[in-house]
Formats: C-alpha cells, sequence, structure tokens
C-alpha cells in the first residue's frame, strides 16, 4: 500500500512568488539482507511508464544530474537518472553506498523538483519532477534504541525529505518462516487471491493521477492537523522526522489514498490510513501498537480491521 501510495502521489499546489509545493512522494526502505527491498523497486519501476532504475554503488553526481559532454568541439548536456524519471519514478537501490557529495546533489532534486546546473560555461535549471523510491542496509545490526540518523548514517535534512521510511525487520518467527519455506519450495501460495492484472493496475495508476484532484475536506484536515501536533509535542528522539514536512507528507498521503479509492474529496478515512502509515516510520514516537511492515497480512475482514483502528486512532488524538 506504501508503494502504490507514492506511485500514485498527491496533489501539487502553486503559492505566491512561483512557490511550488510537490505533489511527488518519496520512500526509503531500510531493512535486513534477504527482505525484498530489490523487488519493490523492481516492481515499481515496472509499474510506473516513465521510471529509471539505478544502484548507489558507482553513482556519481553526473550520472544522478547531468553530465556535461564535449562532442564536436562542442558542449552539451546528457541527462542523469533524475531528470530522466522527469513525471515518473526513480528507485535507487543500495542508497547508503551513495558518497556523501553525490547526496548532496540529491536534496535539491527531492524538495525543489528540480537541478541546478552549472558545468563547461553551461548554466541552467533542469527538472525533475519524479517520486524517489529508494532502498539501502542498516549501519550494522538495526538498533531500536537508536534514531533513524544514528542506524542509516543519513543526514537528518536528507530524511526529513521522505514522505515515508519503513524498516523492514527479519526477526525469526517460526510460523512466517514455514509460510516463506513453504512458498519457495513450491507449495502452494498461502491465501492466494485473484485480483488485477498488472496491466490494469498499470492503467488504474495513471488514470487516477491524470483524472482526480482531490480536496480536503474539514474532518480530515482535523485529524491530519491534530496528528501533526501531537508529534511535535512528544519531541521523539528522530526530531528529524517531526518538521513542517511530517505535514506536507500526510497531505499527500491523504490524496493519494483519496486517488487510490477514485474520490475527489479527502474524507477521514484517508486521513487515518495517512497516519496509520505514517507510524510505521515513527518508532518510539508511535501513537498506535508496533508495526511490522514486513509481517503485515491482507486481513480477512479489512472493514472491521479498518474500524477498530479508527476508532482507537480517533480516542488518542481525542476527536469524535
Amino acid at each position: 500500500l506504501a508503494t502504490l501510495l507514492v506511485l500514485i502521489g498527491g496533489v501539487a499546489r502553486a503559492g505566491g512568488a512561483g512557490l511550488r509545493i510537490r505533489g511527488e512522494g518519496h520512500m526509503l526502505l531500510v531493512g535486513d539482507p534477504g527482505t525484498a527491498k530489490s523487488q519493490f523497486l523492481r516492481h515499481a519501476a515496472a509499474l510506473e511508464p516513465r521510471a529509471v532504475l539505478t544502484t548507489g554503488v558507482g553513482s556519481t553526481s553526473a550520472g544522478l544530474t547531468a553530465a556535461a559532454v564535449r562532442d564536436g568541439g562542442e558542449w552539451q548536456l546528457d541527462a542523469g537518472a533524475l531528470v530522466q524519471a522527469d513525471g515518473g519514478v526513480c528507485c535507487i537501490d543500495e542508497f547508503g553506498d551513495v558518497r556523501e557529495a553525490e547526496k548532496g546533489a540529491v536534496l535539491e532534486a527531492m524538495e525543489q523538483q528540480s537541478i541546478s546546473v552549472a558545468k563547461a560555461g553551461i548554466v541552467c535549471r533542469l527538472s525533475a519532477r519524479c517520486s524517489v523510491l529508494a532502498a539501502m542496509n542498516p549501519r550494522g545490526p538495526y538498533d531500536d534504541a537508536s534514531s533513524l540518523v544514528v542506524n542509516t548514517a543519513l543526514s537528518s535534512p536528507l530524511l526529513s525529505r521522505f514522505d515515508l521510511i519503513l524498516v523492514l525487520r527479519d526477526v525469526p518467527d517460526p510460523a512466517w518462516d514455514a509460510r516463506v519455506a513453504d512458498f519457495i519450495l513450491g507449495g502452494k501460495p498461502v491465501d492466494a487471491r485473484r485480483g488485477w492484472g498488472f496491466d490494469r493496475l498499470q492503467a488504474y495508476v495513471a488514470y487516477v493521477r491524470a483524472a482526480l484532484r482531490p480536496e480536503s475536506t474539514p474532518a480530515s484536515e482535523r485529524v491530519l492537523t491534530r496528528y501533526y501536533q501531537l508529534q511535535r509535542s512528544r519531541d521523539p528522539a528522530g526530531s528529524s522526522r517531526t518538521t513542517i514536512r511530517l505535514l506536507e507528507s500526510l497531505i499527500r498521503l491523504a490524496q493519494a489514498h483519496a486517488r487510490l479509492m477514485f474520490r475527489d474529496k479527502v474524507l477521514v478515512e484517508d486521513a487515518v490510513t495517512a497516519v496509520i502509515l505514517m507510524e510505521a516510520t515513527m518508532n518510539s514516537a508511535s501513537l498506535l501498537p508496533s508495526i511490522n511492515p514486513l509481517r503485515s497480512q491482507f486481513p480477512d475482514n479489512p472493514q472491521e480491521e479498518y474500524k477498530a483502528l479508527e476508532k482507537s486512532l480517533l480516542q488518542i488524538l481525542k476527536l469524535n
């Protein structure tokens, strides 16, 4: 669900003096080896008509932004991965191996949705209005008592630009290990269900992105505002997540869920779903019980489970 909402994205807004608030979302997967992070990126790239898949190993700032090359005595710019993915998604595997100098080139592209280039006498600005899906391994064993900055060795400004940061832990679980082993060894898939084909899902995502521009409602705004205020007051250890970008991320996720449900209004259901997804990234500052994104399953009765989560969340937020 998180990957799908990031691909759908929210509604871009234009403010005064040429200010543009992006509608494209970004997501970071931090997980132990063998948690299928690369598979998430590959399927996300296949679902998006315009996508670029690259790895952090060996990626330079020119490879991510733009490179100046000389052809026939004249200099020209060759677009990098972020520029080629304009209007789509850029998937970066092994994001932790990107050098520090190259991470600075990603900062502008993720927030301003553009890349400033000054190379070989060429000064220009290139559009990079794309979603960034990145995956990386933690720096050593993941420590729940430490912040994301310590576990990922990424700077706070860079982490705050990701709408969702999902931690995929490969914790021993006999029941889950048996299900995975049965699937890999060719047994009957557990809870196999018929659904949409890949082509139909790709067409649906492209259609809702182009056709729907959902608007918020007072009820949904109260839920998102109250959650943002509560997180700010808790002063968590990972303070890089509780900035104004947290509220912007919540708005984008709620709008994306409204698009996914084919609505032109953002309802309380969309706001609550956005908060539930955000709870999976807050770690020690979470309000709901701990959520393991890797072990989540499709519930037998999703409506009843949602109603229970909604009731619990609204009680915590002190909203009727």
